[in-house]
């Protein structure tokens, strides 16, 4: 078997008293779409960073296609494309610069990599002469990704590339990834939103600085273990303390129009919920039983309720 694209052991990061990364441990084969998925202040950014040479860590060891993080940094960077999750270009420069002044850091032209690029630049190419200061979100985010990928990287590195963006521009941004893996370049990509694990091949899931699981999004999804419903009624503020006290309850969050109410078990009807609220004197009641997603995985694993 091939040695993995990014191997990650017992890595240990803090700042003061705050650990960031706690522990962290896991590999990313060659080739593969890799998503850290985590809310806000879980520890991505300070993995990313110290996968990119630019942070070191407290103990524990990294390794990127076989150069080590600290030792090998100067070779390393040679080989990595790094997209941090702030935009970070010269916004005085038009984009045409800015990938042209890229390019020539890594000895190497916009020419000679074209091919690579081409799919994401031609839909920012129009704008060339534009400041990057005054593109949009996503006109931005291809730029940063466009110049990431100018020296042919071997491994790409994006820090929640697609926060701040519209869901348009999220879309076409996983599709453009999508393509980017069938060139045989390995993708670490972080973010916030669940709703995007589904698109990685595995995924690890990441709070407060620990890792809760690494698996496929499939998997995981098939790990939950409670009966899961999704219910509203008239009074959604008053629904969500009545199923908290529904003694079947495991655990209750609102997701977007509706509450998840996951139960101890199976032997349980959407008829008994409702009988259940009705009694607390709710209204319009609707009851469906859901499958569970990524985000309900997550919010159990939090929790410390076992998958």
């Amino acid at each position: 078997m091939d040695n993995p694209a990014i191997s990650i052991e017992n890595i240990i990061k803090s700042y003061d008293k705050v650990v960031a990364l706690d522990d962290i441990s896991f590999e990313v084969d060659k080739g593969e779409l890799f998503g850290l998925i985590g809310p806000d202040g879980a520890g991505k950014t300070s993995l990313f960073r110290i996968l990119t040479t630019l942070l070191i860590q407290d103990s524990g060891n990294a390794i990127v296609e076989g150069f080590n993080v600290v030792k090998d940094y100067k070779k390393l960077r040679t080989i990595i494309g790094y997209m941090p999750g702030r935009f970070s270009l010269y916004p005085d420069l038009t984009v045409e610069e800015n990938l042209r002044f890229f390019a020539t850091i890594f000895n190497t032209t916009i020419e000679d990599n074209y091919d690579l690029i081409k799919t994401i630049y031609r839909q920012i190419e129009p704008f060339k002469k534009r400041l990057a200061g005054n593109l949009s979100g996503g006109m931005k985010q291809k730029l940063a990704l466009s110049c990431a990928l100018i020296h042919k990287p071997e491994v790409l590195f994006l820090d929640e590339p697609t926060t701040g963006v519209d869901a348009v521009s999220r879309k076409e941004f996983w599709e453009m990834l999508k393509e980017l893996q069938k060139k045989d370049i390995t993708i670490l990509v972080s973010t916030p939103y669940m709703d995007e694990a589904s698109m990685c091949d595995r995924v690890a899931l990441i709070q407060n600085g620990r890792i809760l699981e690494v698996e496929t999004p499939e998997e995981i999804v098939k790990l939950y273990p409670h009966s899961l419903w999704a219910v509203i009624s008239s009074d959604m503020y008053k629904l969500e303390s009545d199923l908290q006290s529904f003694e079947k309850s495991v655990s209750v969050y609102r997701f977007g129009d509706s509450i998840h109410l996951s139960v101890k078990d199976d032997d349980i009807y959407g008829s008994d919920i409702k009988e259940y609220l009705e009694s607390k004197n709710q209204n319009k009641i609707k009851v469906e039983k859901i499958d569970a997603n990524i985000e309900d995985c997550f919010m159990a694993l939090m929790n410390n309720n076992d998958l």
